[in-house]
């Protein structure tokens, strides 16, 4: 019989590289955009990664993680993909932060 455990990480690690994978098929989506949604984005997902790396004593630096989670090096993303935020998209991530900034108070 398969260890509880290890099926259990088996089952977040596929869920993880399923995230990656849409994210890479909607690369119309902004990080701005995930942030004001999720509080989250590929950056974010990045230094999770790298953070599990260490703790299991596996050297991985930033840009190696965004590697991993952008399926590409990070300035080559931000020249082919990355926009301008819009004004909408500026207002709305302030909105976001200063509502988290109330709620921790």
């Amino acid at each position: 019989m398969d260890n509880p455990i290890t099926t259990q990480t088996e089952m977040e690690a596929a869920a993880f590289r399923k995230l990656v994978a849409h994210l890479d098929n909607r690369k119309d989506v902004q990080n701005i955009d995930l942030m004001i949604l999720a509080g989250f984005c590929r950056n974010c997902m990045s230094k999770w990664l790298m953070a599990a790396a260490d703790e299991q004593g596996v050297a991985m630096d930033y840009d190696q993680a965004r590697e991993q989670v952008y399926r590409m090096p990070y300035e080559q993303w931000k020249q082919n993909h990355q926009t301008p935020a819009t004004d909408a998209q500026k207002s709305a991530f302030a909105a976001m932060e200063a509502a988290k900034a109330a709620s921790k108070q």
